[in-house]
């Protein structure tokens, strides 16, 4: 590997662990507004309701009785699955579409995670996490999750998957917030601008299930997005240890043996 890469991918790294450290940041001010707004509450209810509504992004989306999408599977369904079932390892990847650490690890992992999965090498289950939406108000986490669960229906996750992440705006733009992008940016996936798609987006047909995905993130006591767990353990964030494309592929080689 030459030099220059070398030094491409510690920068690549260092933008990643300054990403999450700005969102745990981000999370512990959101923890003391609420704290605050609760002592604040004892002079006045009307107040908490203020706070809580600008801290919850606004009111909620959900429409009726949890529907899961096609092929989801987990416990309570709520991860989307990328690979066999036959593989020997499985990674676990919580994801928020409007988080730049997810989009930054995507950009240097995607590739390595795709050739593995296509191998029959790994199994992927993707979790989807609204807590951009909490942090920055908006609904663009929300809404790009359910129409990532709508591609999911049509057979083609994977792909708009990637497309929202090639396509991220900056995380104080809540442009997944209009449904009008989501389906627009469909229109790099072949086969997945359809009016089926394009209803399902515009009804938050997942947006039930996608809160449920996002609650079980938050009781999951994770630090952070992006969390990925390899086979139940940790293998990203360690600055100590920090994961690379190669010792990824290493990884699930070694255990693929």
């Amino acid at each position: 590997m030459s030099e220059k890469n070398r030094e491409g991918k510690r920068a690549a790294r260092e933008r990643l662990a300054i990403e999450r450290e700005k969102q745990k940041a981000r999370e512990r001010r959101r923890r003391a507004l609420i704290v605050a707004s609760a002592v604040v509450g004892v002079l006045g209810l009307a107040a908490i309701a203020g706070v809580i509504a600008a801290n919850s992004g606004g009111k909620k989306e959900s429409s009726g009785p949890v529907v899961v999408p096609k092929g989801a599977s987990g416990q309570d369904s709520l991860s989307i699955p990328e690979g066999k079932d036959s593989a020997k390892s499985t990674l676990a990847i919580w994801e928020d579409f409007r988080c730049p650490a997810c989009a930054q690890f995507e950009e240097m992992y995607r590739k390595t995670i795709h050739e593995l999965a296509d191998k029959g090498q790994l199994k992927v289950e993707y979790h989807l996490a609204t807590i951009i939406d909490k942090n920055m108000g908006g609904k663009g986490s929300l809404r790009a999750a359910n129409a990532a669960a709508c591609a999911q229906d049509a057979g083609m996750f994977t792909p708009y998957h990637d497309v929202l992440y090639k396509n991220q705006p900056e995380e104080t733009d809540d442009a997944f917030g209009k449904n009008s992008k989501l389906i627009e940016l469909a229109g790099q996936v072949d086969g997945l601008d359809t009016d089926g798609f394009k209803k399902c987006v515009d009804d938050g047909k997942h947006n039930s299930w996608v809160e449920k995905s996002n609650a079980a993130f938050e009781k999951g006591g994770f630090k952070g997005t992006p969390t990925v767990r390899l086979n139940g353990k940790d293998i990203f964030g360690d600055q100590n240890n920090p994961l690379t494309p190669e010792k990824l592929k290493k990884m699930v080689e070694d255990a693929d043996k």
